[in-house]
Parts: C-alpha cells; sequence; structure tokens
C-alpha cells in the first residue's frame, strides 16, 4: 500500500465454472486442479480477489481519489481493498478446511499447526522486506502472519457461535483501538506505520513490531481481525454454490454497506458529529485544523486505528478510519460482490468475461509481491491511469500466461503460491485437505 493507500492478495481453484459440484473445472476460469473438495476453489471468490488486486493497483499509482467523474473508480477502492483481502482471507480459510475424507487431515501438534506457522513465518519475512525495500508503500503481508495464527482458534467455534462472535468483533475491535490507543502513547497520533526488518535489531523495537502488528499499525489485529471473523462466518453459513444462496449473500451485503456508510452518513451531515469533530480537532490535533478536509487530514495520519481523541470519531466511515461502521460496510462489500461474482460464472458469458480477473486472483500473492518491488524500482512514485492501466494490464497479461504456460501442473498457481504450498505440505508427501490454499486464505 502506498502511505496514502492499502493493499492486499488472495486466490481460489477449480470448479466447472466455478460452480457446481467438486469436479474438475472447464479450462478459462481459476486454477484447474484435482478433483477433490478440499482443493476446490470458487471462480467466484477468485474473481472477488482479482478485482481487490486491480483496486489496490488504483489505489497505489493511480491519481488521487476524487469524488469527480473517473475519481470515483479510485474512492470505491479506497479503504475497500485491504478490507476485501482480509475477508476474503477468512472466507477461504474455511473452504480450505473442507475435506471429503478427515482421515487424511494431519494428525498430532506438528501436523496440525507445523503449515500453519511455516506460512505465518514466510508472509511475516517477505512483509518486512518489501517493509523496508521503500517506506511508500503500508505492505499488509506481515499482519496476514498474524491474522492466521490468531485466525485458528476460531475455527473450532461452532456456526452460531462463529457467526456471534464475528459480529460482536465489528464494534468491539474498533472500541479496542480506541480505549487502548491512549494507553500506549497513541491517543492523537503516531498509528498507521508497517514493520520493518531494522525494527528487529533491538528489544525496543521489538516491541513496536509487536505493539503494530496488534494495535497501532495500518493493519493492526484490532482493526482487522473482524474481516477474518465476517469472512469465516459467511463461508460458514452460504454454499455459494448454490444460486439462492449467493442472491441472498448479493441482498445482505448491499443492506449491510447501505446501512453502514448510510448511517455514518447519518450521522456526520444530520446529527452534528462533524461539527463535534472539528472542534475536537482545533484542540487535539491543531496540525490539521488548516488542511481543505481536517476531518481527513486526522485520517490520514491514523491508518487502521481509531483516534482516541473523541467518541464521535466511531461513528465515521471514512477509508482507513476502521470504525464499527466502516467495518460493517466494507463487509457488505465484500459479502455482495462474492454473491454476485458466484452468479455471474455460473453463466458461460460471464465466466469467460471474469476469468482474466480470476485468473489474477489465484495469483495474487505474487502480483502483490511483484507489484511491490517494482513500486519500490523502475515504477517509484507513479501516479496516473496510465500508470494503473499499465499495471492492470501487464498483471492480467502475465498471469494469464503463466497459468496457459504451466497448465496441468501445480505451477499454474503461481510462483510464491507454489514454493508456500510445497513449504507447508505436510511430511511425508501426504496432503491435507485444503493444502491447496491461498497463503492468504
Amino acid at each position: 500500500m502506498s502511505r496514502t493507500e492499502s493493499p492486499g492478495a488472495g486466490k481460489a481453484g477449480p470448479r466447472e465454472a466455478g460452480i457446481g459440484k467438486a469436479g474438475p473445472r472447464k479450462a478459462g476460469i481459476g486454477n484447474a486442479g484435482p478433483g477433490h473438495a478440499g482443493s476446490v476453489r470458487l471462480a467466484g471468490v477468485d474473481a472477488v480477489r482479482g478485482l481487490a488486486v486491480l483496486g489496490m493497483f488504483a489505489v497505489h499509482v493511480g491519481p488521487g481519489a476524487r469524488p469527480e467523474g473517473a475519481g470515483y473508480l479510485i474512492v470505491a477502492a479506497d479503504g475497500r481493498a485491504p478490507a476485501l483481502f482480509t475477508l476474503l482471507a477468512g472466507f477461504s480459510l474455511v473452504l480450505a478446511q473442507r475435506g471429503p475424507d478427515p482421515t487424511a487431515r494431519p494428525a498430532g501438534w506438528t501436523g496440525r499447526y507445523r503449515p500453519l506457522l511455516i506460512r505465518s513465518a514466510v508472509l511475516a519475512v517477505l512483509g518486512l522486506f518489501l517493509a523496508s525495500l521503500w517506506p511508500g508503500i503500508l505492505v499488509i503481508l506481515a499482519f496476514f502472519s498474524v491474522y492466521f495464527l490468531a485466525a485458528e482458534p476460531f475455527t473450532r467455534l461452532s456456526t452460531p457461535v462463529l457467526t456471534a462472535v464475528a459480529g460482536a468483533s465489528v464494534v468491539a475491535g474498533p472500541l479496542l483501538s480506541f480505549l487502548l490507543g491512549p494507553v500506549f502513547g497513541y491517543g492523537a497520533s503516531g498509528r498507521g506505520l508497517v514493520p520493518e526488518a531494522t525494527d528487529l535489531t533491538s528489544w525496543a523495537g521489538l516491541g513496536t513490531v509487536l505493539c503494530e502488528l496488534l494495535l497501532t499499525g495500518a493493519y493492526p489485529l484490532a482493526t482487522y481481525l473482524p474481516y477474518v471473523l465476517a469472512g469465516m462466518a459467511l463461508a460458514r453459513l452460504c454454499d455459494v454454490r448454490e444460486r439462492p444462496v449467493a442472491l441472498r449473500m448479493a441482498g445482505w451485503g448491499t443492506a449491510a454497506a447501505a446501512a453502514g456508510y448510510g448511517s455514518a452518513w447519518l450521522a456526520t451531515h444530520v446529527f452534528g458529529a462533524r461539527e463535534r469533530l472539528l472542534a475536537a480537532i482545533a484542540v487535539h490535533h491543531p496540525e490539521a485544523a488548516s488542511a481543505a478536509d481536517p476531518v481527513r487530514e486526522v485520517l490520514r495520519g491514523q491508518y487502521g486505528a481509531v483516534p482516541s481523541t473523541s467518541w464521535d470519531w466511531l461513528l465515521l466511515a471514512d477509508p482507513y478510519s476502521q470504525t464499527p461502521l466502516e467495518t460493517l460496510g466494507n463487509a457488505g462489500v465484500g459479502c455482495a460482490l462474492i454473491g454476485l461474482c458466484a452468479l455471474a460464472v455460473r453463466r458461460r458469458l460471464g465466466a469467460r468475461l471474469l476469468s482474466p480477473v480470476a485468473v489474477l486472483g489465484a495469483m495474487a500473492l505474487s502480483a502483490y509481491v511483484v507489484h511491490a518491488l517494482v513500486l519500490a524500482g523502475p515504477a517509484h512514485g507513479a501516479s496516473s491511469w496510465s500508470a494503473w492501466l499499465g499495471f492492470s494490464a501487464a498483471a492480467l497479461a502475465l498471469t494469464w500466461a503463466w497459468q496457459r504456460a504451466y497448465a496441468g501442473t501445480p505451477l499454474r498457481r503461481g510462483p510464491l503460491e507454489h514454493a508456500l504450498r510445497l513449504a507447508t505440505r505436510p511430511r511425508g508427501g501426504a496432503r491435507a485437505a485444503g493444502k491447496d490454499a491461498h497463503p492468504y486464505g
């Protein structure tokens, strides 16, 4: 992510046109692969993740988010791309656990946790490395390593309990950020950074990294775990292979988005929250008082955290404000997109149209890392519509060419995806159910 925006990543796998019974899928959407349920991916989920990748590009290399003309595309992606990636991580985490043969799953502590620990360690190392190349990108990978570790205990909950916990976390996470910020000295500023490798050279730096990952960073566990839990609950509740379920997801998601963003609009424009925030800014954030939009200026330096200087901050739904209302709205957008894309890939035309985007989504980790390397090098400082079009076209073309070149081989999932899968494969070569899962879930 750029300092002014955010990123993410993920993937999926084989199904007939992305929908229907577990089994081989027609070529063209996502990853063709083994026909058992544990390795099945939903092409619709791949397509949503691919859209999130394109949204991430728009935020990182596109022009600024301005609510006019084509600028609305950037506004739509602003803040929602990392939220969508994280929601899909939880959704895919549940899909990856579904296998036809429970006896095929690894037994014991080592079999259960070794792949999880390796996956988290690899993502953490990648994240620290990329963040150290250029601080202009708010790299999310190290945070994903913590999400997966934190999500593991919740995978054992029953569906009703998980759903209740996910709903409560939408409020509890932001509230925790709001209340604990002043305890750690970040009530008014100082949040929104990402860990870098150099931070690990001292005990004090290690403590800072831990604090950033859990509470004060750009994508801290406190305010982003609700997306993971919401995605897990949605995957438990909704089998998008069923058309009526996909329709309901589209409807529920739209309603949740309207409730989240709509409530924030009413609070700020009708019930006076913005005026009260401007008064709080004059006292606690004087450096932002002269900005064109003081509220947005404060939030721009508080990515992933809720400022702790007024309770009215909790009533916003601005990008990266990570309030309960923004979390609800962003989760609703993700739910609606999953339902709509699942419906689209049921039709041959929809499957064809979404095929390039789904392939990109299936290789999102590789696409994310390559895009970060390019931004740290030849495309440093790029910010225009032509840059976004160039990144998008190159990513779509290269991922499509890669999958065509390696069709029928494990490498079709992408170079980094395949390497991570090999690293987390159970010892002895046995393959656990769901180990095809993308590293982001």
